[in-house]
């Protein structure tokens, strides 16, 4: 199967050290496919999000040995890419995004209050 800019990007990931990174550095760390490289995240997030992409660090985890009942098995291969983004707008964009505060728009209602994403 080849890769294409909707299969790259798999989910953001919200751990600790990751919002730490999100607050203190202005960096977003995604899930990506264990096949994708650092020209095609950073392909994929420019397209998809319309954002600046500064750099793309890759983090690969390899999957634990784990054993039941005598059967060995190994956990799957993750791949991680940590983004920093050029300006902060971008930024501020992507950051609601992961954090699941992106605002869609304006309500039907007349007092102006806006819907967010939950």
């Amino acid at each position: 199967m080849a890769l294409n800019i909707y299969t790259i990007i798999r989910r953001p990931v919200l751990t600790e050290k990751s919002s730490d990174r999100i607050n203190d550095l202005k960096k977003v760390t995604f899930e990506v496919d264990p096949k994708a490289n650092k020209a095609s995240v950073k392909e994929a997030l420019e397209k998809l999000f319309r954002v600046n992409v500064e750099s793309v660090n890759i983090k690969i985890r390899k999957g634990k040995n784990r054993v039941f009942k005598r059967v060995k098995s190994k956990g799957p291969l993750t791949k991680q890419a940590i983004v920093t983004l050029k300006d902060s707008q971008s930024f501020d964009t992507l950051a609601q995004l992961v954090s699941g505060r992106l605002v869609i728009g304006k309500s039907a209602a007349s007092n102006g209050t806006e819907t967010t994403r939950e």
